[in-house]
């Protein structure tokens, strides 16, 4: 790979054929979303944008998982007094890798090996294609937490499926299997589990080998399809700021934390 990157925290990339597969590795925690890793993963988008001998992208989750959101055992998504700091996250962490995936003039396919959920859905409908095992599956998660959608769900997800149905799942929050996704049009093919990666690196591999156009149809697609994502974006950290401050969001997170069902009142 041409130039140098500093060694990845919490991810790992290998590049072959005019691929960069980016694997999510923090296998242990299903690979939650921590502040260095999003960090380095914003390095590490923009070296493999630089880099003439990539071509096209696949993210994928090491483990049984691809990626379980936000790790709510990170401390750096707090204040110094214990509260709940996600807005700051979102717009200093998350939508620089949002906006680089989404952005970025080469082609990205998700390899979604296992769960996607809250933030892990949004990096995945961040990606241009997903290719899905038939075990995994998919939820927004964010009000069984007492917060609101973001990492790009919110824009992303109506865009995808259709406002009825976004809102459906937002609401609810139900896991959605694979055939389900599928069915919803959030699936460009679903495989058996051991061949998510191999499928997904096929589907990269060819397209790596695609004109110069095919970045630039991305870029068409994005400016005029989605418009100013970076304003949704800003929005959704607002909501969430709010939505942080609430008792019910410290309701939800000390009984995600404790393994409880959480006793809501509507503050």
């Amino acid at each position: 790979m041409a130039g140098t990157m500093t060694p990845p925290i919490d991810h790992t990339v290998a590049v072959a054929d005019g691929v960069a597969t980016v694997t999510l590795a923090r296998p242990q925690a299903y690979n939650a979303v921590t502040a260095a890793m999003l960090r380095s993963l914003q390095f590490t988008l923009g070296a493999l944008a630089r880099d003439p001998e990539v071509r096209a992208l696949v993210l994928t989750g090491a483990g049984k998982a691809f990626c379980a959101g936000q790790a709510l055992d990170d401390p750096e998504v707090f204040t110094s007094d214990g509260a709940l700091d996600v807005a700051r996250a979102l717009q200093e962490r998350y939508h620089p890798v949002l906006l680089a995936l989404l952005s970025l003039e080469k082609p990205v396919v998700a390899a979604v090996n296992g769960v996607a959920a809250g933030a892990g859905f949004g990096l995945a409908l961040a990606c241009d294609l997903r290719v899905v095992a038939e075990s995994a599956s998919f939820t927004t998660a964010f009000v069984k937490i007492g917060l609101v959608p973001d990492s790009g769900v919110s824009y992303l997800l109506p865009r995808m499926i259709g406002y009825g149905k976004a809102l459906e799942l937002c609401l609810l929050s139900e896991k959605i299997d694979a055939g389900r996704a599928d069915a919803l049009g959030l699936c460009t093919k679903v495989v058996p589990p051991n061949r998510v990666v191999p499928e997904a690196l096929a589907l990269a591999t060819s397209l790596a080998h695609a004109p110069r156009s095919l970045g630039l149809t991305k870029r068409e697609l994005v400016r005029n399809g989605l418009g100013d994502v970076a304003a949704a974006l800003a929005y959704e950290a607002e909501m969430q700021a709010i939505a942080a401050q609430t008792a019910d969001a410290a309701e939800g997170i000390a009984a995600f934390r404790a393994k409880r069902a959480p006793i809501y009142r509507g503050a």
